[in-house]
Protein backbone atom coordinates (compact mmCIF):
# COMPACT_ATOMS: atom_id res chain seq x y z
CA UNK A 1 0.00 0.00 0.00
CA UNK A 2 2.30 2.24 1.05
CA UNK A 3 4.61 1.76 -2.50
CA UNK A 4 1.50 2.47 -4.36
CA UNK A 5 0.86 5.68 -2.95
CA UNK A 6 4.51 6.34 -2.82
CA UNK A 7 4.60 6.14 -6.73
CA UNK A 8 1.62 7.86 -7.05
CA UNK A 9 3.12 11.17 -4.89
CA UNK A 10 6.28 11.29 -7.62
CA UNK A 11 4.39 11.61 -10.71
CA UNK A 12 1.28 13.65 -10.08
CA UNK A 13 1.13 14.48 -13.98
CA UNK A 14 0.54 17.90 -13.86
CA UNK A 15 1.16 19.82 -16.64
CA UNK A 16 1.87 23.81 -16.80
CA UNK A 17 -0.65 26.14 -18.72
CA UNK A 18 1.86 28.54 -21.78
CA UNK A 19 0.22 31.36 -19.86
CA UNK A 20 2.73 30.44 -17.18
CA UNK A 21 5.63 30.10 -18.72
CA UNK A 22 5.09 33.59 -20.58
CA UNK A 23 4.45 35.40 -16.90
CA UNK A 24 7.49 34.03 -15.66
CA UNK A 25 9.63 34.95 -18.87
CA UNK A 26 8.37 38.39 -18.82
CA UNK A 27 9.14 38.56 -15.29
CA UNK A 28 12.34 37.45 -15.93
CA UNK A 29 13.19 39.68 -18.82
CA UNK A 30 14.69 43.29 -17.16
CA UNK A 31 15.49 44.87 -20.48
CA UNK A 32 14.78 48.68 -20.96
CA UNK A 33 11.15 49.06 -21.95
CA UNK A 34 8.67 52.29 -21.67
CA UNK A 35 7.62 53.46 -18.64
CA UNK A 36 3.86 52.16 -19.00
CA UNK A 37 5.48 48.87 -20.03
CA UNK A 38 7.51 49.22 -16.81
CA UNK A 39 4.37 49.38 -14.26
CA UNK A 40 2.21 47.04 -16.62
CA UNK A 41 4.83 44.08 -15.60
CA UNK A 42 3.83 41.65 -12.82
CA UNK A 43 5.59 42.63 -9.04
CA UNK A 44 4.49 39.49 -8.30
CA UNK A 45 2.03 36.71 -9.16
CA UNK A 46 -0.17 33.20 -7.41
CA UNK A 47 -0.48 30.16 -9.91
CA UNK A 48 -2.64 27.54 -8.85
CA UNK A 49 -4.20 24.47 -10.04
CA UNK A 50 -6.78 24.11 -12.69
CA UNK A 51 -10.09 23.10 -10.93
CA UNK A 52 -9.46 19.16 -12.17
CA UNK A 53 -6.36 19.42 -10.65
CA UNK A 54 -4.30 18.37 -14.17
CA UNK A 55 -2.78 21.62 -14.47
CA UNK A 56 -0.61 24.76 -12.91
CA UNK A 57 -2.41 28.15 -14.39
CA UNK A 58 -2.11 32.11 -13.31
CA UNK A 59 -4.75 32.53 -10.62
CA UNK A 60 -6.97 35.34 -11.58
CA UNK A 61 -7.03 38.73 -9.88
CA UNK A 62 -3.60 37.57 -7.73
CA UNK A 63 -0.75 39.71 -8.67
CA UNK A 64 0.77 42.82 -7.93
CA UNK A 65 2.11 44.87 -11.12
CA UNK A 66 5.25 47.41 -10.69
CA UNK A 67 2.76 50.29 -11.50
CA UNK A 68 0.81 49.35 -8.41
CA UNK A 69 3.93 49.83 -6.32
CA UNK A 70 3.46 53.29 -4.68
CA UNK A 71 0.16 53.96 -5.93
CA UNK A 72 -1.73 51.68 -4.46
CA UNK A 73 0.57 48.95 -3.25
CA UNK A 74 2.89 50.66 -0.28
CA UNK A 75 4.70 47.43 0.79
CA UNK A 76 4.58 44.81 -1.81
CA UNK A 77 5.85 41.90 0.00
CA UNK A 78 3.39 42.44 2.77
CA UNK A 79 0.47 42.84 -0.13
CA UNK A 80 1.75 39.61 -1.60
CA UNK A 81 1.80 38.02 1.71
CA UNK A 82 -1.68 38.62 2.04
CA UNK A 83 -2.97 37.08 -1.19
CA UNK A 84 -2.01 34.12 -0.27
CA UNK A 85 -4.93 31.50 1.15
CA UNK A 86 -4.39 30.65 4.84
CA UNK A 87 -5.99 27.01 4.04
CA UNK A 88 -4.60 26.11 0.65
CA UNK A 89 -1.29 25.90 -1.12
CA UNK A 90 0.22 27.85 -3.83
CA UNK A 91 3.04 28.48 -6.07
CA UNK A 92 4.17 32.46 -6.67
CA UNK A 93 6.58 34.68 -8.21
CA UNK A 94 7.96 37.31 -6.45
CA UNK A 95 10.42 39.77 -8.27
CA UNK A 96 12.31 40.77 -5.20
CA UNK A 97 14.35 44.06 -4.62
CA UNK A 98 16.95 44.34 -2.47
CA UNK A 99 20.57 46.97 -1.83
CA UNK A 100 23.81 45.24 -0.82
CA UNK A 101 26.78 47.29 -0.12
CA UNK A 102 27.84 46.92 -3.68
CA UNK A 103 24.69 47.65 -5.53
CA UNK A 104 20.66 47.76 -6.02
CA UNK A 105 19.76 43.63 -6.78
CA UNK A 106 16.67 42.22 -8.05
CA UNK A 107 16.03 38.40 -8.20
CA UNK A 108 13.51 36.57 -9.23
CA UNK A 109 11.98 34.59 -6.53
CA UNK A 110 9.74 31.03 -6.94
CA UNK A 111 7.83 30.42 -3.28
CA UNK A 112 6.30 27.09 -2.84
CA UNK A 113 3.70 27.79 -0.23
CA UNK A 114 2.19 24.85 1.89
CA UNK A 115 0.19 26.24 5.18
CA UNK A 116 -0.58 23.78 8.14
CA UNK A 117 -3.98 24.28 7.31
CA UNK A 118 -4.33 22.93 3.99
CA UNK A 119 -5.77 19.73 3.27
CA UNK A 120 -2.99 16.99 3.21
CA UNK A 121 -4.59 16.21 -0.44
CA UNK A 122 -3.60 19.39 -2.16
CA UNK A 123 0.05 19.37 0.25
CA UNK A 124 0.82 16.51 -1.78
CA UNK A 125 -0.51 17.17 -5.14
CA UNK A 126 1.05 20.64 -4.91
CA UNK A 127 4.49 19.30 -3.92
CA UNK A 128 4.75 16.21 -6.10
CA UNK A 129 4.39 18.94 -8.94
CA UNK A 130 6.73 21.72 -7.69
CA UNK A 131 9.05 20.36 -9.57
CA UNK A 132 6.56 20.40 -13.19
CA UNK A 133 6.80 24.15 -13.00
CA UNK A 134 10.66 24.88 -11.79
CA UNK A 135 11.87 22.84 -14.65
CA UNK A 136 9.90 25.14 -17.24
CA UNK A 137 11.34 28.09 -15.09
CA UNK A 138 14.70 28.29 -16.70
CA UNK A 139 17.34 30.89 -16.12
Amino acid sequence: MICSFFVHFQASGVTVSDEVIKVFNEMKVRKSSTSDEVKRRKKAVLFCLSDDKKKIIVEAGKEILVGDVGESVDDPYASFVKLLPLNDCRYGLYDATYETKESKKEDLVFIFWAPEGAPLKSKMIYASSKDAIKKKFTG
